[in-house]
């Protein structure tokens, strides 16, 4: 069930919106050579208390999960697309790409953002990666108005990079609906048809973040039950924001 947010919990997301945009770029300063990605978790859990807010994923069990994912923060190295989690034997590298995937509770109500970003200086091919995931995301906000359809951001993203290489979209992992719960209705792919899926209509607050690979679409999950990682080894990027559909242009919520 899709679930239409009042003006109060609108306002309250907007400020949890900017608590959380606020702890990823501060995370963001943190990523070095030399870091581990437990140290980063160490560091956003932290932040997040600072505002007096609660971490979204620690100890989240979703349905069909045998174990609660264990940190506050998803820091996904290299091929790994989305989940990994932190270890302090897991130290950041000059080269690698890394995506900082972030929920927040503040007040009761659910916000999700996730960037991706360079450690040093990174390939062309890496950077390249990581603008056009970046741009998808862009263009899958432009297109979630009023009146469109989770089709219509599918589809928009789908089309934009198809046009930019040779580039796998995560199919089995998609954007979805936030706000009273981490994950809700409707279900937001990074591929589609223009028209099908839910109409978007205003007071809905949604997750949009392409996932896209330097090679196969194909993925696969390591034995943590949480990690997944392109099939290929191929690097991977992630970003993604909490929008509000309005009357008028879509509200990025995760931002200062």
């Amino acid at each position: 069930m899709i679930i239409i947010k009042t003006p109060e919990e609108i306002e309250i997301l907007r400020e949890g919106g900017k608590h959380l945009a606020s702890v990823l770029f501060k995370l963001k300063e943190r990523v070095a050579s030399g870091i581990s990605t437990k140290e980063l978790d160490s560091y956003a859990l932290k932040l997040i208390r600072d505002f007096g807010d609660e971490p979204a994923f620690l100890n989240y069990r979703p349905m069909g999960a045998r174990t609660p994912f264990p940190s506050s923060l998803c820091v996904s190295v290299n091929d790994e697309v989305v989940h990994g989690i932190p270890n302090e034997d897991r130290v950041l590298k000059e080269g690698d790409i890394v995506s900082l995937d972030l929920g927040l509770k503040h007040k009761g109500l659910f916000t999700d953002m996730a960037i991706t970003v360079p450690v040093g200086k990174i390939s062309v091919s890496n950077q390249k990666l990581l603008e056009v995931t970046e741009k998808a995301l862009q263009i899958g906000i432009s297109v979630a108005q009023r009146g469109n359809t989770t089709g219509d951001i599918g589809y928009a993203i789908e089309k934009f990079v198809r046009l930019q290489g040779k580039y796998g979209i995560v199919e089995i992992l998609a954007g979805h609906g936030v706000g009273r719960e981490i994950h809700e209705d409707p279900y937001i792919p990074n591929f589609g048809k223009k028209g099908k899926g839910e109409e978007l209509i205003p007071g809905m607050v949604i997750a949009i973040e392409p996932m896209i690979n330097n090679g196969t679409k194909n993925v696969t999950i390591d034995d943590d039950e949480w990690t997944f990682r392109t099939a290929d080894r191929k690097n991977s990027a992630h970003f993604e924001h909490t929008i509000l559909i309005t009357e008028s242009e879509p509200e990025v919520l995760t931002k200062l």
